[in-house]
């Protein structure tokens, strides 16, 4: 009696292989070759800024509040010092701004005291800093320093389970990891842009076709 759905199911888990991934992966590519980054920053330690406070919010909700805050803070020594009610205040428009104001100001004390006011070119080192993990690690080290990376965003690991190139349980970890395997490293910072820029304008969560090779040209 239930043969047929035990069929299905094992049908619905059944993984591309590394060929067929990179088949799917190369066409998110071509549809999208000049997709970048699309949150506003003037230097490295405002590229960690934007990228830390983002999280549950939208690239243009960041740059509409960044214009002021980066202006109010120039560098980690001046967010260093300043007032969290003032902190808050310039990115009180956005989501969880009050637990974000106090990452900004812990993490501009510890590049100060730690780092001589630099953003390091380390992961690991990149990932102590308060409000930033691994996704924003990854995307500070390809978009600041050329350092190949994938950044797994929401986009990113919804279209990698929508494809089957990953399990629908994968965690961000896993699915970097799993797209680093399949991907030439000169593409991982090509096609991670590629990913979100798909996920973001073709085929977002809302899209009702259940066929997602539907999406791809």
């Amino acid at each position: 009696m239930t043969t047929a759905k035990n069929k299905q199911v094992s049908h619905d888990e059944q993984l591309l292989n590394d060929e067929e991934a990179l088949k799917v992966l190369n066409r998110i590519l071509a549809m999208y070759p000049d997709a970048k980054g699309e949150l506003n920053w003037d230097n490295v330690f405002h590229l960690v800024c934007a990228v830390a406070i983002s999280a549950q919010t939208t690239d243009k909700m960041v740059n509409r509040v960044t214009p002021k805050l980066f202006s109010d803070y120039p560098t980690p020594a001046d967010m260093a010092k300043a007032d969290i009610k003032d902190l808050e205040a310039d990115i009180s428009k956005i989501g969880l701004f009050r637990s974000k104001a106090k990452h900004l100001k812990e993490m501009a004390q510890i590049l100060v005291e730690n780092f001589d006011g630099e953003v390091p070119k380390d992961k690991k080192l990149l990932m102590t800093l308060p409000g930033v993990g691994e996704k924003t690690a990854n995307v500070v080290l390809a978009e600041a320093y050329g350092v190949p990376a994938i950044a797994v965003d929401t986009h990113v690991a919804r279209i990698s389970k929508k494809f089957k190139i990953v399990p629908e349980n994968a965690k961000p970890h896993e699915i970097e990891k799993r797209l680093e395997e399949i991907l030439p490293k000169e593409q991982w910072i090509k096609t991670h842009h590629a990913m979100i820029f798909f996920g973001r304008y073709t085929m977002p969560a809302r899209a009702k076709d259940p066929n997602p090779y539907n999406y791809l040209k």
